[in-house]
């Protein structure tokens, strides 16, 4: 019998819900404040229906999209908890160095910046040619 949309998920589901390992799991809480399941007697965890919003956000953001640990630290303390959500239910996002680029980072002149979004493309078309032919 499966559960309801409602219902709490333990660590084993809620990684298998969002097809990474329990120890990733564990390891976010330790990097994203933010990620903080229930925890009962004996520290076994419990998932929330929004827990797993927000980790399906996380997930896409850091497996999907691009983003760095940090990148994602930074996009929550400037755009929230619901963008997150919304990086989950498949919103649209800005690039991942978009707005969020490293204090003190040297800006790049025309040409070199030229030069990576071209890299960048090339290197899209890649991944888009590489997806495909993963694809079962």
């Amino acid at each position: 019998m499966a559960k309801g949309p409602e219902a709490f998920r333990t660590i084993s589901e809620a990684a298998d819900e969002l097809n990474v390992p329990q120890h990733v799991l564990r390891f976010w809480e330790t990097k994203f404040s933010f990620i903080r399941p229930m925890k009962r007697a004996g520290g076994r965890r419990f998932y929330r229906p929004q827990d797993i919003a927000v980790l399906r956000g996380v997930r896409r953001l850091l497996h999907d999209e691009g983003y760095t640990i940090k990148g994602v630290q930074r996009l929550h303390r400037e755009q929230g908890l619901r963008h997150l959500i919304g990086a989950g239910d498949g919103e649209s996002l800005p690039p991942p160095d978009a707005g969020f680029a490293e204090a003190g980072a040297p800006d790049l002149d025309p040409a070199a910046r030229e030069r990576l979004g071209e890299a960048l493309h090339d290197l899209e078309a890649i991944k888009r040619r590489l997806d495909a032919l993963l694809k079962p």
